[in-house]
């Protein structure tokens, strides 16, 4: 993986806030979502801010095996086959608030998505992080890479 690579998915996750978000239901089908985003601090991962309330968090405390496909913004009259687009596989974890790191990771996400201040006093929400171990960028029509979390982040430039 190029450097050039590496910043063009770290910059699709971190301009783009909105993610479809696939998790396993209690039958074992696969079920997808969305859910807002943020790139964690150290480039750790992926936040989410989910409630109890909805069926993708309660399907992540069964099976934490998830997956996230975000997209730059389609553009009226472009070919949506051309748009950058990134996907990660891995296991999604809830941070406690009393856990090390949980303070650096909310500021993190309310820094991308400041409207979800309001959402951190609710009893039901709750901070997570999806670890993210293998992923695929495609960055246009013809142009794809799959790649591991940990050489994407070890990679500098």
């Amino acid at each position: 993986m190029t450097a050039r690579e590496r910043q063009a998915i770290l910059e699709l996750l971190r301009n783009q806030p909105w993610a479809a978000l696939a998790s396993l239901d209690e039958q074992g089908l696969p079920q997808a979502s969305m859910a807002a985003i943020a790139l964690a601090p150290g480039d750790r991962g992926v936040l989410l801010h989910l409630s109890t309330l909805a069926a993708h968090t309660r399907n992540l405390a069964r099976n934490p095996a998830a997956s996230i496909v975000a997209s730059e913004a389609h553009r009226p009259a472009a070919d949506p086959q051309q748009l950058a687009r990134v996907s990660l596989d891995g296991e999604v974890r809830r941070l406690g608030a009393r856990d090390e790191g949980y303070a650096t990771a909310r500021a993190a996400y309310l820094e991308c998505l400041p409207d979800a201040e309001p959402l951190f006093s609710f009893a039901d929400f709750g901070l997570f992080l999806l670890v993210p171990r293998a992923g695929r960028f495609v960055g246009g029509f013809g142009r794809a890479l799959s790649f591991d979390w940990r050489e994407l982040v070890s990679v500098k430039g």
